[in-house]
């Protein structure tokens, strides 16, 4: 199983993949964050404008985290395209039946690349994370957003509890793409179909009829991503998320065991 890790390591910290992937997820990180304290009094608001989020929101305890919780949706797109890819590509290159010859345990490779994955996801979440909270910590007096209830111990609390939300979310997005890339063994298509119901069929659901996002596989972990929202209860959320992952993870595990590894 380490031999495994170790060999999925060595491909996800090529600079290629490393540097872009990270420096994608730190781009829309600081962007969507600034944006949060530059816009805050701009008539059209600064973020969606059926959740506006306030000076008084920005001032609380869990402020310094509100510009990183609202962008683990993008984290998670990000997630999904390097999981699917990293899987799918397997096929199509023709490594797979290599690996295999190495290592004849299907689902043990599986595993011990899934496990180098989740470890990507979580060093990109965790240096989002702190450059989110360094935008937030530095632009906050420009905004006229008070600072002093962030580092309390309510506020490191609620730190600790939105990188957690995050990282389950994003990973969460990432076993999705990884699931998609074993079903379809194609990164292309994969990366393709998921990113266009991510980004716009879920959307347009939603807009359409807002009940529909109670059952969005997206919406779950976007939901998961900010503690809840008034609308879907974490939990509810969690579950939903759950389900679908579980049962995705277990159709795709099945498949990968017992069909060719031959695109």
């Amino acid at each position: 199983m380490i031999r495994v890790i170790r060999a999925e390591w060595r491909k996800l910290r090529r600079p290629t993949l490393f540097l872009g992937t990270i420096g994608a997820a730190l781009f829309f990180t600081g962007l969507f964050t600034s944006l949060l304290y530059l816009l805050i009094d701009s008539p059209r608001g600064n973020s969606d404008p059926a959740n506006p989020i306030s000076r008084e929101m920005l001032s609380s305890f869990g402020g310094s985290v509100i510009g990183f919780s609202n962008v683990a949706g993008l984290l998670g797109i990000i997630a999904y395209c390097v999981f699917a890819a990293q899987t799918a590509q397997e096929y199509t290159y023709g490594t797979l039946r290599n690996l295999l010859v190495r290592q004849p345990g299907r689902l043990r490779l599986l595993a011990g690349k899934l496990i180098s994955m989740k470890i990507f996801a979580l060093i990109m979440v965790l240096i989002s994370g702190v450059v989110s909270i360094l935008i937030s910590y530095f632009l906050a007096p420009g905004a006229k957003v008070e600072r002093s209830l962030w580092f309390t111990s309510d506020g490191w609390t609620q730190i600790f509890q939105t990188n957690v939300n995050v990282a389950i979310s994003v990973v969460g997005f990432g076993l999705i793409g990884m699931i998609m890339g074993l079903l379809l063994r194609s990164p292309i298509s994969s990366i393709a179909i998921g990113v266009l119901w991510i980004l716009i069929i879920e959307n347009l659901l939603g807009a359409v009829k807002s009940s529909t996002l109670e059952w969005l596989p997206g919406s779950q972990l976007n939901v998961i991503a900010l503690g809840g929202t008034p609308q879907v209860s974490y939990t509810h959320g969690m579950t939903l998320a759950a389900i679908y992952i579980g049962v995705g993870a277990l159709i795709a595990s099945i498949l990968f065991s017992r069909r060719d590894v031959a695109n």
